[in-house]
């Protein structure tokens, strides 16, 4: 390229000592501005290369976790939001379908224009009564709710919440979440720039613990006596959907009560059980759940992610319990015992029935007789953490002295932990139920799950951390059954007490035959989410 700046002998001769070296300080700079750019554009291209390749696949900083969560948050108001997709958890391999991305954003906008302290929400509230001359069927605003009441167990409050949240999203309703007991301690808002939790001084908040299958606008027994039809719809219903419900509370999700309840602009709902895999009966509710839950087993898993983040306070007690005892393993176990007897505590045939499970499903090795404990089987022993939750601290006393009084087959390094013992639920009680949610979130960083057969602490657990569990049968007449668990082929939990049968278009059908990807739990009567194949 020498040749272009080439002058001749002749020319530089003639030129003066200043202009010579004005031309030699240019043609300098020229040469080094070609190199650095050069190199610029080498460095540039190498990196939008990498930017495309990364664009295409999940990386494992997603703390977005692929679009379900908004940016729209201050991260230090609510540590666990960004942070524990990332930090301590392995990226999941379901993400969230762009349809269900892009209907929580317009939930969320819905949510801002119409929740508390909005113009909207006081319109809404202003003819909220027990009158019955009220007509609904008028128009009374453009915003229509679903109450969720806050009822037994923190699993069982979990399972409801999100089961309460999906059927806002199919129905077009805003969810407005009783804060008089510790939710609000628990949990940070979901949604950014409002509130869902439901202010103190709502109308019918005086009634809540008169709601029950006796209240005059429960659904079930209006349905029952005939008194409710489309030409004089009450201002508000009361959903029943507990244990105790009756085929008519249970089926509001059909088509032809859900053309009633629709034009309701309150619901208040009281729930105990996981009712989801029930709304896939639903053929309208069906066609918005496929588009939203493609993967049909992950519904709790990507909704719970969306909703439930601990408070920062909580959040504390998970990371630095697994920063201490967890983070160093190189496997994780969990396992979470849930005996359902009146007098609790430590049972013999429980601790039976866990060491025969773990031990037949190779989540933890057999012991060693004196003769196998001389050979030594590994140099370098692979560290194995055990996390123990119960109620009853013995069960992991007895597991750690199992494993530190002799050798086993595979000389792993096995070490026991548990957070916590406290003998008895404490529902309600702010310390405990940051405990139980600090555990429910540990037991779902583990890479393998065992659960008690029935316990929402243990659904609620191993779906939010994606894991499919091996599920402790119950036991009989205190006895350890034989085998003692099964391995579950799907995450999501079971629904406890469902309807026996489908629809009108399937009412002579079993409930767990309706919908191939509804079908009966592999550990205990009641209903699952699968994938088809």
């Amino acid at each position: 390229m020498y040749h272009i700046f080439q002058i001749s002998g002749e020319v530089i001769k003639a030129l003066g000592l200043k202009t010579k070296i004005l031309i030699t300080v240019v043609f300098s700079t020229l040469l080094i501005l070609s190199v650095m750019l050069l190199s610029f554009s080498n460095n540039f291209n190498n990196k939008l290369f990498a930017a495309t390749i990364n664009d295409e696949s999940e990386t494992p900083g997603d703390k977005l976790i692929g679009g379900l969560l908004t940016a729209d948050f201050d991260e230090g108001s609510c540590l666990s939001r960004y942070h524990k997709n990332f930090l301590y958890r392995k990226p999941s391999p379901y993400k969230p379908s762009e349809y269900l991305v892009s209907k929580l954003r317009s939930y969320e906008m819905i949510h801002k224009r119409c929740g508390p302290g909005t113009k909207a929400y006081k319109e809404a509230t202003k003819h909220l009564s027990h009158d019955e001359s009220y007509n609904a069927s008028r128009s009374d605003g453009e915003c229509r709710y679903v109450v969720w009441l806050a009822d037994y167990g923190l699993g069982n409050r979990l399972l409801t919440l999100a089961s309460v949240f999906l059927y806002a999203l199919l129905t077009d309703r805003v969810i407005l979440v009783d804060n008089r007991k510790d939710i609000g301690d628990l949990l940070c808002e979901p949604f950014p720039g409002t509130s869902w939790l439901l202010p103190l001084d709502f109308p019918l908040m005086k009634y809540t613990y008169g709601y029950n299958k006796d209240y005059p606008r429960c659904y079930g027994t209006m349905e029952e006596n005939h008194s409710i039809n489309s030409t004089s719809i009450p201002p508000h219903l009361y959903l029943h959907n507990l244990h105790d419900s009756r085929d008519s509370d249970k089926m509001f999700f059909c088509q032809k009560d859900q053309s009633l309840i629709d034009k309701v602009p309150w619901l208040i709902f009281r729930a105990n059980v996981y009712f989801v895999p029930s709304l896939w009966f639903n053929p309208t509710f069906q066609a918005e759940l496929t588009k939203l839950f493609p993967q049909k087993e992950t519904v709790f898993h990507h909704l719970a992610r969306y909703l439930f983040h601990p408070k920062n306070q909580v959040w504390d007690i998970v990371t630095k319990y697994y920063h201490d005892h967890l983070s160093k393993a190189e496997e994780r176990l969990g396992i979470q015992i849930r005996v359902f007897r009146d007098q609790g505590g430590y049972y013999q045939h429980v601790m039976d029935q866990v060491i025969s499970c773990t031990q037949r499903e190779k989540l933890l090795p057999e012991l060693a007789t004196q003769e196998e404990s001389k050979v030594n089987i590994s140099n370098t022993p692979k560290l194995k953490a055990v996390l123990v939750t119960s109620l009853s601290p013995e069960y992991s006393k007895k597991l750690e002295n199992m494993f530190s009084e002799r050798s086993n087959l595979t000389g792993e390094i096995i070490e026991v932990y548990q957070p916590s013992g406290e003998r008895y639920q404490q529902t309600d009680k702010k310390q405990h139920d940051q405990k139980a949610l600090a555990e429910m979130y540990l037991l779902s960083l583990t890479d393998n799950i065992v659960t008690s057969s029935r316990s929402t602490f243990g659904y609620v657990a191993y779906s939010l951390g994606a894991l499919k569990p091996w599920l402790l049968y119950l036991p009989n007449d205190l006895k350890a059954p034989d085998p003692p668990c099964v391995r579950s082929t799907s995450m999501e939990p079971c629904f406890l007490t469902p309807p026996t049968h489908g629809c009108d278009a399937d009412l002579g059908t079993e409930s767990g035959k309706v919908v191939p990807f509804v079908r009966y739990c592999e550990d205990i009567w009641g209903l699952k989410l699968y994938d088809e194949l």
